[in-house]
């Protein structure tokens, strides 16, 4: 399908130059207000640095939705269907991959440029190798991996908790998000709502059947359509310790320079952070289904770095770091927060949407923050206003 244009949400500022406005900032496309689109003069996304006034990414601390400027880049036309998640594809620029609720995946190519391209996969298979999914991200070169929130069960011959994190081949000629493309998959996380990339073929899980972050490595991946997961290795860490929401996600990632692992919580209303460098080989876990190594580990260390209730923080679910911040937003009310590495408030957004709307988020090579709309069934793009268009 194509999308040859996006659409503006907020026209204020100045008068808009066009459908798709060029100008000093850099692949603006939407209609917009101002000097070239969306980037505008002096940077797309608008981070900068730490401010008394906030982050022009959210507003300068008016926290308003006419603070920003909000593009649809992909809607229900496109085949957006209940998004979970989303993510660039690091290997090909501009490439963006949506996670649908519905065992589908809507691939953009040139993603919010008048190139924009949309395509749709859903293949056989996809009811076992992503049901309900809920969270994905990119891993080695031509991999990624999404977690799955199904707890029943999805194939005669297997039980309910056989279910957990896919690997998938990207190539975009052979991807279907079914049986054909998946090249790995390991079966110890039921009702896994967020996922985060570690290195090779390494990721971690957030797994809310047992309140655990659970460390996969698929080792070598069985190809395409394969079943041969005995090189696998599983390690549950803090168990019980973190909790779940029924269809909120818990995404995570990890900050590679310090081995430290950002999760949001939902079930208990913050943001937490693993140090993944912690913990010791415990007992052996069971069931085991795949005929791995998979064990507890015990004593590592978790800590609260931004306990909810101090900020009006309820279900938080999306979670991406960027410029030194971690963007989190709350499903319950669909307000998008900064806070320091520390867990310290920067700045937040209203975005306007109807509550139980915004999930996943994710930034393009401009600082650009990309979101998905449950409700509204569509792709957002948030982006600073340009200095001279205020």
């Amino acid at each position: 399908m194509k999308c040859a244009a996006l659409f503006s949400l907020v026209a204020l500022g100045a008068a808009a130059t066009g459908c798709l406005g060029g100008g000093n900032g850099g692949g603006g496309t939407a209609a917009s207000a101002g000097n070239g689109g969306v980037g505008g003069q002096g940077g797309a996304g608008g981070l900068g640095g730490a401010q008394t006034s906030g982050l022009p990414l959210l507003g300068s601390g008016q926290h308003s939705k006419s603070s920003v400027q909000i593009d649809v880049v992909a809607t229900s036309a496109d085949g957006i269907d209940n998004p979970r998640d989303l993510a660039f594809n690091p290997q090909v620029p501009g490439e963006l991959w949506v996670l649908n609720r519905s065992a589908s995946v809507a691939i953009i190519r040139n993603a919010g440029t008048p190139a924009q391209d949309v395509s749709v996969r859903s293949g056989p298979g996809g009811t076992h190798f992503m049901a309900k999914p809920s969270a994905l991200a990119f891993g080695a070169p031509g991999t990624m991996a999404t977690a799955q929130e199904e707890d029943q069960i999805t194939q005669p011959s297997t039980p309910a908790e056989f279910m957990g994190p896919t690997l998938w081949s990207t190539e975009y000629g052979t991807f279907n998000a079914g049986h054909a493309s998946h090249i790995d998959m390991l079966h110890n996380s039921p009702r896994a709502t967020g996922i985060a990339w570690d290195a090779d073929n390494v990721f971690w899980v957030f797994d809310g059947m047992h309140g655990s972050i659970t460390r996969y490595e698929f080792g070598a991946d069985h190809g395409p359509g394969g079943a041969d997961h005995s090189d696998g290795v599983v390690k549950r860490y803090v168990d019980g310790q973190v909790a779940g929401v029924p269809n909120v996600p818990s995404h995570m990632e990890l900050d590679h320079s310090t081995g430290l692992l950002y999760a949001s919580d939902s079930g208990n209303s913050r943001i937490v952070v693993l140090d993944t460098n912690t913990g010791s080989q415990g007992a052996a876990i069971t069931p085991n289904f795949d005929g791995t190594k998979q064990f507890f580990m015990d004593g590592a260390t978790i800590t609260t770095v931004v306990e909810g209730a101090q900020f009006g923080l309820i279900q938080p679910a999306g979670l991406a770091l960027q410029g030194g911040y971690v963007f989190v937003s709350d499903h319950a009310n669909s307000k998008i927060s900064a806070f320091t590495l520390t867990g310290q408030l920067v700045d937040w957004l209203e975005t306007g949407l109807p509550p139980n709307s915004v999930t996943g988020l994710a930034f393009d090579d401009e600082g650009r923050l990309y979101v998905t709309d449950v409700t509204g069934h569509q792709v957002l793009r948030i982006s600073a206003y340009p200095a001279t268009s205020r």
